[in-house]
């Protein structure tokens, strides 16, 4: 191999990726929805997710004490705002997850008695 060879640059075809604009934009009607940047910030879904949710939530506390302990209050301040908001955002989830939970269980429990009046029914009917 020769390692004194320049390798030839090869421009890529220039992607305009960096702010699209939607039709409606270019027609002058105005949509607050399609206009938010930050619609599609999180496209990982890791703020849905509760476990990462809770080390976040970790991670900002612990900073704070950090903060504290090396004498910056208003740093330290930040670090649990930020803690708290990741602390409500657990809090949600954790209820969205147990209003599930019992949909799925009173589900499952009129299923169970659906089946059980069908076999009574058919019992009877023999």
């Amino acid at each position: 191999m020769n390692n004194n060879r320049r390798r030839n640059f090869r421009s890529r075809p220039q992607k305009n990726n960096f702010r699209r604009r939607s039709s409606s934009l270019s027609t002058g009607a105005t949509n607050s929805l399609s206009n938010n940047g930050n619609m599609n910030f999180n496209r990982n879904g890791s703020m849905n997710n509760i476990h990462n949710v809770e080390k976040t939530m970790q991670k900002y506390q612990q900073l704070a004490k950090d903060a504290q302990s090396n004498g910056d209050p208003v740093l330290s301040q930040n670090y649990l705002q930020h803690a708290d908001h990741y602390l409500r955002r657990f809090n949600e989830l954790n209820e969205k997850r147990e209003n599930l939970n019992e949909k799925t269980v009173s589900e499952e429990k009129s299923v169970l008695k659906e089946e059980l009046t069908e076999k009574k029914n058919q019992l009877s009917t023999n």
